[in-house]
């Protein structure tokens, strides 16, 4: 999204448009019985292959952008447990061979939990973290090595006619994370757990280069030998900061960071995740784990993480590959902004106002009068796609300004969007010495009359644009004090 890619221009990060409709463009007459020579050919409706073709082509930008970019991507032990692993190695096959340089971080909780209770030995943890014992540690690494291959041979899959078919990835494990004991905290000895000290980017970045995935398991190794249990969200942070990746993906259990009424955040800046950790205000779930460690990446460059649910069908595609993703996006900044337009945004904002401009809502415009007007227009940039256009044109001699061409994205709707874009252009008319504002609308009355306008007649229109108004579309005029 770049990625819940989300920073490349595409439609909505959301969805395929359904139903295009497509010309079937036949040469004779043999080729559609029924048609007479020369008729137009038949309009085909390929609705799934449509769908398709229309998420590929919205997908194009997104393929480029992540073409030799870092993904850090980690995951509890549950996925390979459940199964769901099989699903997810198709989809990383996919991202490597688009070119993506692929780095997994898999956790180890249940595999080791199992043994232990096999054991009979009584399983400790504190703070979210397992106090890991000789016995603990022992188990945690069988789990581990018996998790490494099992990963490594669903990656290793290349059966005709499934979606690994022709698969060529080749995995590299090793000793790249250096760790140190957690020791005595709060007065509880954490023995052989342990945190991330150093990471060996330089032996991972060649391996990268080399074309090589590379799996990492939840053990470090300290420069005295010895071997430490590490927590999987610790690991995945200190490697995605100190490989400066483009993204850190989290697969959880939850769906990503909820609210208090438990509806999904699709967005947090880091000072708004920052906030809610400090006030106790996530939910119970992995989350309160994972969003932390993912501050601390993008603390330490990485340029966005995301969190997931490792339940839901092809969500890590869906996050990366749509505008409007599954999950939750942080980033260092808001990925949102109002700005003046610019000659680029030519093609969005077309794609805003011509649906508006169908059903008669806007005034037809053309390319080339937006190519000559767009030093009118404001957009709400968000993640690099124009979300919403509005724009000024002043009447200076009578200190009144014309709002036009107000456009909000379906997605976007109910959202604030228009709000902003209003008391924006209010405060540029204020600051162009205007005195009031107009409108001409046929459908929005009401939104405008809630925001302080009011009806007047076509008269009190700046004889300049009193001279172009429309009989035939019957506006209201609409005027606002500044």
């Amino acid at each position: 999204m770049d990625s819940k890619s989300r920073a490349i221009p595409q439609p909505a990060r959301g969805s395929a448009v359904a139903g295009r409709t497509l010309i079937s463009e036949q040469k004779n007459a043999t080729a559609e019985p029924g048609r007479p020579e020369g008729a137009p050919a038949r309009r085909l409706r390929l609705s799934a292959q449509d769908r398709f073709i229309d998420w590929f082509q919205s997908a194009a930008p997104y393929i480029h952008a992540f073409r030799g970019k870092i993904f850090v991507i980690a995951f509890g032990g549950e996925l390979v447990t459940d199964g769901r692993f099989a699903e997810l190695a198709v989809d990383l096959n996919l991202l490597a061979a688009l070119g993506v340089r692929l780095v997994l971080v898999h956790g180890a909780r249940p595999q080791t939990e199992a043994k232990l209770k096999a054991l009979r030995h009584r399983s400790r943890f504190h703070g979210g973290l397992r106090v890991t014992d000789d016995v603990a540690l022992g188990c945690a690494m069988e789990a581990s090595g018996r998790l490494r291959v099992e990963i490594e041979a669903q990656l290793s899959m290349g059966l005709p006619n499934s979606p690994m078919a022709g698969a060529d990835i080749r995995v590299a494990s090793g000793n790249f994370i250096i760790a140190k004991p957690l020791g005595v905290l709060e007065g509880i000895d954490y023995i052989h757990t342990g945190e991330v000290r150093k990471v060996d980017t330089v032996a991972i970045q060649r391996r990268l280069q080399d074309g090589e995935l590379v799996l990492l398991s939840p053990l470090g190794y300290s420069p005295s030998g010895e071997v430490l249990n590490l927590s999987v969200e610790d690991v995945a942070a200190a490697t995605a900061g100190a490989l400066k990746a483009d993204k850190l993906i989290f697969l959880m259990d939850a769906l990503g960071v909820t609210g208090r009424r438990g509806e999904l955040m699709r967005e947090l800046t880091v000072k708004r995740a920052q906030s809610l950790i400090a006030r106790g205000m996530l939910p119970d779930s992995d989350v309160r784990f994972y969003l932390p460690a993912a501050v601390r990446a993008c603390e330490q460059g990485v340029k966005r993480a995301h969190l997931i649910s490792g339940h839901l069908d092809d969500a890590l595609l869906l996050e990366l590959f749509t505008h409007r993703g599954v999950g939750t996006l942080l980033t260092p900044d808001p990925v949102e902004t109002l700005r003046s337009a610019r000659p680029d945004d030519i093609g969005g904002i077309l794609k805003l106002i011509e649906p508006l401009e169908a059903d008669g809502t806007l005034v037809k415009r053309s390319r080339s009068l937006l190519e000559r007007e767009m030093n009118r227009f404001i957009v709400l940039d968000h993640d690099r796609m124009v979300v919403a256009c509005a724009a000024l044109y002043p009447f200076p001699e009578e200190r009144a300004g014309e709002l036009a061409c107000l456009a909000v994205h379906p997605d976007f709707r109910n959202q604030g969007a228009g709000e902003r874009l209003l008391r924006e252009i209010e405060n540029r008319a204020r600051r162009a010495k205007l005195k009031k504002l107009f409108v001409l609308t046929t459908r929005a009355e009401h939104w405008f009359i809630e925001r302080g306008f009011e009806e007047a007649a076509v008269d009190v229109l700046p004889g300049e644009r009193r001279a172009l108004y429309n009989l035939q579309r019957r506006s209201v005029v609409l005027t606002k004090r500044l």
